[in-house]
């Protein structure tokens, strides 16, 4: 072979070699890329924990138990805000990279206020990542994934959003425990049920009232002199399945230590004591809340307290909430609501 053909097929050798080393570094940078923006996780019936942090020091392990989703294994968790989370979790997208004279700005900014967030499936880290501030336009946040098998973040953050959804993400990750709670306070069927107490101190004696849950078709209504009332048993029935599904508005516990203080010291004007069959006893204290609103001249009406809210305290006042008289009101009535206009049973 002439010595000019040993040399053309070495440089074409060289050249297939040097293409092939191109090629290969490409992939590679193509596939560390794509990693870097693979924030969802589909398999979400698989997940059985969540883990968020803030940077005030604030953090919340979300597990799924047999008695549902609970944060920090205390209390069950406001479903609404699990499934809120679990659709962001599978469906969460890259709407775009961020542009290279924001990318600095964007890290720097997230170092200081972005939510980490761990995601668990069957014990095992699958997903960590970075949630930060929202986008100008308001319509996606900046994420930033981990590498978790090098244990090292990927180096550039991203715009992220859910198809169909306008708005920015963080608000869906809570790291505050208390944010994260049912608000469900009362939540009684009549086969749970052994007696319900209510009592109003600023009203008349014979407003409150006892009443006793023989079974899910026979009750009794008393008065605290222990004298048997007449009752109309379709109203007893309704009253009854009031106490199904009612929440607070906002939990304060912890928020405003001085208005807890002040009230605490207060006297309430109504309470109801419930006695569960297990003979378990549940106090539920209310008390008002002062009006600050504006009086409207036509109306003609000067409140001495709030018309639309008031507190409740309740875990053996442990807990406070704001709560709605839209919501609670109807369990604070009297004995006249049993009899009045109304037929009634023994």
């Amino acid at each position: 072979m002439k010595k000019s053909s040993l040399i053309i097929i070495s440089i074409l050798l060289v050249l297939i070699a040097f293409s092939i080393f191109i090629y290969k570094s490409k992939s590679k940078l193509s596939s560390v890329e794509e990693d870097s923006r693979n924030f969802s996780f589909k398999d979400t019936a698989s997940i059985t924990k969540i883990f968020i942090a803030d940077k005030e020091g604030d953090k919340c392990s979300i597990e799924r138990t047999k008695e549902g989703w609970l944060v920090n294994r205390k209390y069950k968790c406001r479903s609404e805000a699990i499934l809120n989370l679990l659709e962001l979790i599978k469906n969460v997208e890259v709407k775009m990279s961020v542009p290279k004279q924001s990318k600095q700005n964007v890290i720097k900014f997230m170092t200081s206020n972005a939510l980490k967030v761990e995601i668990y499936s069957e014990d095992n880290l699958v997903k960590q990542y970075y949630v930060g501030h929202e986008t100008p336009d308001s319509e996606g946040s900046y994420m930033l994934l981990t590498d978790i098998d090098k244990n090292k973040n990927f180096k550039d953050p991203f715009v992220c959003f859910i198809p169909g959804f306008v708005g920015f993400l963080q608000p869906r990750f809570i790291a505050k425990e208390n944010e994260w709670r049912d608000r469900v306070v009362l939540n009684y069927i009549p086969p749970q049920l052994k007696q319900i107490k209510v009592t109003h101190y600023k009203e008349s004696s014979d407003s409150s009232f006892i009443i006793e849950v023989i079974n899910s078709n026979s009750f009794k209504l008393k008065n605290f002199q222990n004298k048997e009332l007449l009752f109309d048993e379709n109203k007893m029935r309704q009253y009854l399945i009031y106490f199904q599904n009612i929440s607070y508005e906002v939990l304060i516990t912890g928020k405003n230590k001085k208005l807890q203080d002040s009230l605490s010291i207060q006297k309430s004007f109504s309470e109801i004591e419930i006695t569960t069959i297990d003979s378990k006893k549940h106090q539920f204290k209310f008390y008002r809340k002062q009006f600050i609103g504006d009086i409207v001249p036509e109306m003609n009406i000067k409140y001495s307290y709030d018309p639309d809210r008031f507190y409740l305290s309740f875990d053996q006042d442990k807990e406070w909430a704001l709560i709605q008289y839209f919501v609670f009101g109807k369990l604070l009535i009297s004995s006249s609501y049993f009899t009045q206009g109304n037929p009634v049973k023994k």
